[in-house]
């Protein structure tokens, strides 16, 4: 019997109220209605807000740990357990300001043994998109050593600076359009999930 994969999609955004849970599952909706992406594999949702990370307060490297060191934090050995369960990972994120959000490079900065090797896609969202936060994103994990997929979706608020990014900011819900925007996304979503589930198991690089 094939071993199951078990794979995390990740929401990185932390502030209150926020859209990304929101649209994290409306990416768990797409796959979850796929039949063969969702067979052999499975996928559970992880929150960076629930494990309230502060700034990296560690005194040691992560790339220390386990070989030469440990954490010492409850949290930060919360979320380097959480993180070493999975086989890979769907980091879906926020752009602010023209580039990756502090908290979400800050719960990356909390990692290295736990994920290097693995396979990761990266769906950000933003007025355009989150190309910017996309792109970052993946020049830090490809320098961590994970496999970042080749398709990584951008989700934008539909009309752009208009009602559904106001009721995102302000209430933390998704716009009907934009709804709908995001799941005429669905080949794109989906392309991206059969990239990472072919890489998951893989043999560390």
């Amino acid at each position: 019997m094939a071993t199951v994969k078990k794979l995390a999609i990740i929401t990185f955004s932390t502030r209150t109220p926020r859209v990304g849970p929101r649209i994290a599952a409306l990416i768990n909706e797409i796959i979850a209605n796929d039949a063969d992406a969702k067979n052999g594999v499975e996928i559970s949702s992880v929150a960076v807000a629930d494990f309230n990370l502060p700034v990296y307060d560690e005194p040691v490297i992560p790339a220390m740990v386990p070989s030469t060191a440990t954490f010492t934090q409850a949290h930060s050995i919360a979320w380097s357990n959480e993180m070493a369960k999975y086989a890979g990972y769907v980091l879906v994120v926020p752009e602010y300001n023209y580039g990756v959000a502090g908290s979400t490079k800050n719960a990356i900065d909390y990692l290295y043994n736990e994920w290097t090797g693995k396979p990761a896609a990266i769906i950000s969202y933003g007025i355009k998109g989150g190309a910017l936060a996309n792109d970052a994103l993946d020049t830090t994990l490809k320098g961590m050593k994970l496999g970042v997929v080749a398709t990584r979706p951008l989700l934008t608020f539909h009309g752009g600076i208009g009602p559904d990014l106001n009721l995102a900011m302000t209430k933390g819900e998704l716009g009907e359009d934009t709804r709908k925007d995001i799941l005429a996304q669905s080949s794109s979503i989906l392309k991206a999930f059969y990239e990472l589930k072919a890489l998951a198991g893989s043999p560390k690089a």
